[in-house]
């Protein structure tokens, strides 16, 4: 009891907490929902240029091949610097999507896999994980992390050995290696906690917010967290975690990019079809830039050689391409 006590007076600064009969300290609730995007209202004239594309559900951008990579249903669409698409057909939809150099990773939880594309041939590679996984990442040592959602646990895969794995945690949805250790954004508690990729172990976890959806890492080693149901962008430091920016964002933030050539902080705002540029190297957010989107600007991916952004709609209308 009292290490429940100590980290509600440390995670809440945002939220208060219960003292409910979870086993989990940062839950509140039984009756838990995740926080999800606004449906937009219809869009004006969208900043930049507009290409077709299906509804996408997850976007980012590979540095060293300068190619977009679109989640689309079961696809992945792959477009060049000289505007070639390709098509890297997935036996499901993916749960997340990241690049690393000349890589995409994405996680398949209906098909129990996570699969490698090698972005220079589009042929993919998969590596069974049992489970269903919901997000992976590769980490400094060269093993790799991955959410299961029906054991909720993170667990630390050496190719396709598990090595360890951390108790369940309710909503896992983002991992965010960092210091060390493997930050894990939880969208149903609306936290953050440190995993300690060693042995499994769970740190002090943190509250992040309202309704936090999505999370980035800055140069600086922070968190950058969307709370999408209460409206602010979030900086967590880590090693250790500690909240230390709450900006208000109104407009029903939900996609993130940071461009570290810029330290800018791209969020769409799904309630009013815009998209906000944050400075992010000072002592709190300051507004740079803000432009209107494509409708249902859910994703969002940013091109750190030449700062160009890209953002994804969900419901059709296509990908938006803003140049610096």
């Amino acid at each position: 009891m009292r290490r429940l006590v100590i980290t509600c007076i440390t995670a809440t600064l945002l939220a208060g907490c219960g003292m409910d009969q979870s086993s989990d300290p940062l839950q509140v609730t039984d009756n838990l929902t995740a926080a999800t995007p606004a449906a937009s209202p219809a869009t004006t004239a969208p900043a930049g240029t507009v290409r077709r594309a299906p509804p996408v559900q997850h976007t980012a951008f590979d540095r060293d091949t300068r190619t977009l990579v679109l989640a689309a249903g079961n696809q992945l669409i792959l477009t060049g610097p000289d505007g070639t698409r390709r098509t890297v057909q997935l036996p499901a939809a993916p749960a997340s999507l990241r690049t690393a150099p000349a890589t995409a990773l994405v996680a398949l939880p209906e098909a129990d896999q996570i699969t490698r594309v090698d972005l220079r041939t589009a042929t993919a590679t998969p590596t069974p994980v049992p489970g269903g996984p919901v997000d992976a990442v590769d980490l400094p040592d060269g093993r790799t992390a991955v959410i299961t959602q029906r054991s909720r646990t993170v667990s630390v895969l050496d190719g396709d050995r598990p090595t360890t794995s951390s108790e369940p945690f309710t909503g896992p949805a983002r991992l965010l290696p960092a210091a060390g250790e493997i930050n894990v954004l939880d969208r149903l508690t609306t936290s953050i906690t440190p995993v300690d990729p060693t042995n499994g172990s769970k740190g002090a976890g943190l509250r992040a917010g309202r309704g936090a959806t999505n999370a980035a890492l800055d140069r600086f080693g922070r968190i950058l967290t969307i709370d999408t149901r209460g409206q602010s962008l979030l900086a967590f430091s880590t090693g250790p975690l500690v909240l230390k920016q709450r900006y208000p964002v109104p407009g029903a933030p939900y996609g993130l990019a940071y461009d570290p050539s810029t330290d800018l902080a791209w969020v769409t705002l799904t309630a009013t079809n815009e998209v906000v540029a944050y400075d992010v190297a000072g002592g709190q957010p300051r507004e740079v830039r803000r432009l209107p989107t494509i409708s249902q600007p859910n994703s969002i991916t940013v091109d750190p050689n030449t700062s160009t952004v890209y953002i994804a709609s969900a419901n059709g209308a296509g990908y938006q391409v803003v140049n610096p």
